[in-house]
């Protein structure tokens, strides 16, 4: 019986140099409302009829985001490889806006802070989007996994 949904993720630790409190607030978010709640296909029939959950291991390397899939049981299935070379901008738009409304919270008043949030929302929207057509063949995965995968996405690029 099919159950297209990742029960457990990881970030390549190696990847990652460096992350404040805040990243490591918005890693734990991302990690837990994608367990709670998602939806995560491979389009790729196996022999064996194997359809979900999966146990999804996430990391960059040379320029490109690598989804390593495995079953319930750790075995591999697949991994799935993306250029990264579109998702630089939005990566890197991301954390700039994300920077501002970080100070927004210490010192803005709520209208500057509800500004730069819609901002946020908006660029890691359109990256959740981006994200859904780019693995479109390889993985269907609905809009808020997309949203979230986008952050754990962000957090293996923090170089320091």
């Amino acid at each position: 019986m099919a159950d297209p949904r990742i029960i457990d993720i990881k970030l390549d630790e190696r990847t990652i140099l460096w992350r404040n409190a805040d990243v490591e607030q918005e890693r734990r978010i991302a990690i837990f409302d994608l367990l709670e709640d998602n939806h995560f296909a491979p389009q790729r029939v196996h022999t064996d009829g194997y359809a979900g959950p999966y146990k999804v291991v996430l990391r960059v390397e040379e320029g490109r985001l690598v989804i390593e899939i495995n079953r319930q049981d750790d075995s591999p299935l697949e991994a799935i490889i993306l250029s990264l070379g579109r998702f630089r901008r939005p990566i890197r738009d991301y954390f700039a806006i994300c920077d501002s409304y970080y100070q927004a919270i210490s010192n803005a008043s709520p209208q500057q802070i509800e500004t730069v949030d819609m901002a946020r929302r908006a660029i890691h929207n359109d990256a959740a989007d981006m994200l859904i057509e780019r693995l479109e063949g390889k993985i269907k995965v609905d809009f808020d996994t997309a949203r979230r995968l986008f952050t754990l996405i962000c957090v293996l690029h923090i170089k320091g």
